[in-house]
């Protein structure tokens, strides 16, 4: 089971053309690398343990072609770990996706905190040169509960240039393999709402 050091802070690299970014954890040490392969039918994530993509520590990858209601299961070499799957037409408004353990359980939830602060990040988005400062305005975060309400963590987009950083908070502790999932959920719903803007 892993066990990390919190806050995580998450930057995207601008460098490189595929859907790249890097999660280091409270003492700065990266604890994974993260690309997006592009140009795939079926989507598709590697989660490496640095930069140098030497060893692949999991993978991410939608039950079917990209589609508004896929499921992304993750896994390590051995088996599936778990999966997260967007909560079909709750998730237009405020982003809602639901996070599955390893027997297909759903057991954690991860909500968007306010909708309207997309709604006002995506209009300032549109104007002329104050387009490119949206990301110091409007940050949106999102809640990770388990089914009895309790909060355990929270996702927030930073203030920074073309919503390039993001950091994960924990606010309970973990249990089980709650802290291995609910990472790797955030990882793929990041890049899924960073493309919905």
């Amino acid at each position: 089971m892993t066990t990390y050091q919190f806050p995580l802070n998450i930057e995207f690299k601008i460098s490189t053309f595929a859907n790249d970014f890097i999660i280091k954890d409270a003492n700065l040490q990266t604890i994974a690398y993260v690309r997006q392969k592009m140009l795939k039918f079926v989507e598709e994530v590697s989660v490496f343990a640095d930069e140098t993509k030497s060893q692949l520590k999991y993978t991410i990858k939608a039950n079917k072609w990209i589609d508004f209601s896929a499921t992304y299961v993750f896994s390590n070499e051995f088996k599936e770990l778990g999966r997260v799957a967007r909560k079909g037409w709750a998730s237009l408004w405020k982003a809602n996706y639901l996070i599955y353990d390893q027997n297909q359980i759903q057991d954690l939830t991860i909500q968007e905190e306010n909708g309207w602060i997309k709604v006002a990040d995506a209009l300032l988005k549109e104007i002329p040169i104050l387009g490119i400062f949206s990301g110091y305005f409007f940050n949106p975060s999102y809640k990770i509960t388990r089914p009895d309400g309790t909060m355990i963590a929270r996702l927030k987009k930073e203030k920074s240039f073309f919503g390039r950083k993001f950091s994960i908070t924990k606010l309970a502790e973990f249990q089980n393999t709650e802290e291995e999932r609910l990472v790797l959920s955030l990882m793929m719903m990041i890049l899924l709402e960073r493309r919905r803007g």
